[in-house]
């Protein structure tokens, strides 16, 4: 990697870069609060049935799953046309849909119409998070892209802890509506600042033969030049390029670390609470587990990032799924609370902290004709794990299971992921024959 890539190529670059990180992250802040959330309002939903109705350990397990239906049919669609419309119009749209349906949650009077607006915030969020890694890996310096992804993305964990904080302050006095009310907020206070702040990415305009204006927008926010070359009329774009050697075995793979880690992702952060409570701690002490888990999260999945900006994430990745099966094993020992809150912690780290990591990787995996469709690709898919996720702990404490169970299992599905991660193939080099006097005279490539 030469050092021009990873210096700024002018003040005015690195401002417009933060601003359009720091909009990324506010988008997917809410994300993780949506998440969140549902786990720190679930006990009192269970709990009084004049809410939305009587609600069992499974039906709570499903309401949890139906957001994550909704993410995954929005990350695909962001994958379908993301590559097509654009990096500005699909998170613009996606701020005002999830908005909404958060909003629109918070006055459901049946378990029917709050699962209904539960799949539609989903599509919202899903459409985000597939949006963010394509915005941040085409803005980014390169040699600190993992690092800006690990920060974006810490908005799923930063989310966590504010839906905590808040639930814990003001549940009482608000109610879980309130909670919800407050995930509508983008729209009045993101949404604004992203038609003003937020460019389309020069180097999509650029892979879509529109280099006149990918020169303005570099011109008026200070961008360096992309170099990418429009794309050829043969060239396959978004999920049919997927598709193509160069990246077939490592969109599986891909797909299938995503699973793991948002299976334990939204898996802990549904059940978490529950599993306290029923451990003998109080509504606050078992919030404060969730607290923690998230907490955390953000602080290893930074340092984390670091080290994937040096070394690769490949490697980083690995060990921080081995870091979150030892610590659910911890957990189920019987060790003081200080312990208990410290292997929750590394819990956070190798979970959430982890799917952090992964985001970072896909989103630099893909060139620019397949990164939206790449990274929707393991948005979506691996919303399937966070769809069996809360459902599996739904199960299993219906089925009166004891609470190591679900550690132990969950556990599991880390070693898993670390071991699907180890075997992800750099993307195979397509090579098309030349004729020697059609080839190009040599260039310098920055990698």
């Amino acid at each position: 990697m030469t050092h021009a890539t990873q210096t700024w190529a002018s003040p005015q670059h690195r401002r417009s870069v933060v601003w359009i990180v720091a909009l990324a992250t506010l988008a997917i802040i809410f994300d993780g609060y949506d998440l969140v959330v549902y786990g720190t309002v679930l006990p009192t939903l269970m709990a009084d049935p004049t809410q939305l109705g009587e609600i069992s350990a499974q039906q709570g397990g499903a309401l949890g799953s139906y957001a994550l239906i909704g993410v995954m049919v929005g990350a695909l669609l962001t994958g379908a046309f993301g590559d097509r419309v654009g990096r500005r119009k699909m998170m613009l749209i996606n701020i005002v849909w999830f908005s909404v349906g958060m909003g629109a949650a918070a006055f459901s009077t049946s378990i029917t119409m709050f699962g209904a607006f539960r799949f539609f915030t989903g599509i919202g969020v899903g459409g985000l998070v597939a949006t963010a890694g394509a915005v941040v890996a085409e803005f980014a310096p390169p040699g600190k892209r993992n690092l800006f992804n690990a920060i974006v993305y810490s908005g799923v964990p930063a989310g966590g802890v504010l839906a905590s904080l808040l639930a814990i302050l003001l549940r009482d006095a608000i109610g879980w509506r309130g909670l919800f009310l407050i995930g509508a907020l983008p729209l009045i206070v993101l949404l604004p600042l992203a038609l003003m702040k937020l460019p389309e990415s020069p180097a999509w305009l650029q892979s879509r033969g529109r280099s006149e204006e990918a020169q303005q927008v570099c011109a008026k926010f200070g961008f360096p030049l992309p170099s990418a070359a429009p794309v050829a009329s043969t060239e396959k774009i978004g999920f049919a390029a997927l598709a193509t050697r160069k990246y077939a075995l490592g969109t599986g793979l891909l797909g299938m670390m995503s699973f793991a880690g948002l299976l334990l992702t939204y898996g802990l952060n549904t059940w978490l609470p529950k599993i306290m409570a029923d451990a003998g701690y109080n509504a606050n002490g078992s919030l404060a587990f969730l607290l923690v888990l998230n907490g955390g999260a953000i602080i290893g999945g930074l340092l984390a990032s670091k080290v994937a900006d040096g070394r690769g994430p490949q490697s980083v990745i690995v060990t921080t799924f081995f870091l979150a099966a030892v610590a659910l094993v911890l957990l189920t020992l019987g060790f003081p609370l200080p312990v208990l809150l410290t292997a929750v912690a590394i819990a956070g780290v190798g979970t959430i902290g982890t799917q952090v990591l992964i985001y970072g990787f896909v989103s630099n995996y893909y060139d620019t004709p397949a990164r939206a469709a790449g990274v929707a690709w393991c948005a979506g898919f691996g919303r399937l794990g966070g769809i069996v996720g809360p459902v599996i702990g739904g199960l299993l404490i219906g089925a009166g299971f004891a609470n190591n169970v679900n550690f132990y299992i969950f556990a599991g599905i880390a070693l898993a992921g670390g071991l699907v991660t180890w075997f992800v193939p750099r993307p195979a080099v397509t090579v098309s024959p030349v004729r020697s006097s059609d080839r190009p005279a040599p260039t310098t490539v920055d990698v």
